[in-house]
């Protein structure tokens, strides 16, 4: 939240311009309530991952994704994610580091937002095994990361081939 205001955004939960999901494990029926009821007075919704379901230390959690149907079902709105695998946030991060896409890789768990994303804004991809895609749903995909690691600690075995 810190982060919008120092933006200059302005909250406030009578007529916004938008309601933004994200995660939050203090999301309750009157949030979800008065969420939905904005949105039907005309408040764009968006989210900030599709993701249904994540990983935590005691075992999965629902995601952004699973956070938001209660209002998209409720209202009938289509929500916009602003989130990966969303093309537009990988470019903001390309342009702000000044780099293109032959100078970045996408490194991520998920084939449905982590590594598809990264496939389609131009870069290299490494799926690592340990999170929520495993080897066995990579075949599910039309598409196939550039490199399948086990975590992020076999990384060093790649990165003179991606050099």
């Amino acid at each position: 939240m810190a982060a919008l205001y120092e933006a200059g955004l302005m909250m406030n939960d009578q007529s916004p311009d938008y309601v933004v999901v994200g995660e939050s494990p203090n999301v309750n029926f009157e949030q979800i309530s008065l969420a939905t009821n904005l949105v039907i007075r005309g408040a764009k919704l968006l989210g900030c991952s599709p993701d249904i379901l994540d990983k935590s230390s005691s075992g999965v959690i629902p995601g952004v994704g699973a956070m938001i149907k209660p209002i998209e079902a409720a209202s009938g709105a289509t929500p916009y994610f602003v989130g990966k695998p969303n093309p537009i946030m990988f470019r903001s991060v390309l342009s702000k580091f000044k780099s293109s896409p032959q100078d970045a890789v996408m490194i991520g768990d998920r084939m449905d937002t982590d590594i598809v994303g990264g496939m389609e804004s131009g870069l290299e991809t490494i799926l690592v095994l340990s999170g929520v895609s495993n080897l066995q749903s990579i075949k599910q995909f039309a598409f196939a990361p550039n490199f399948v690691l086990n975590g992020l600690g076999d990384l060093h075995r790649i990165v003179r081939l991606i050099d």
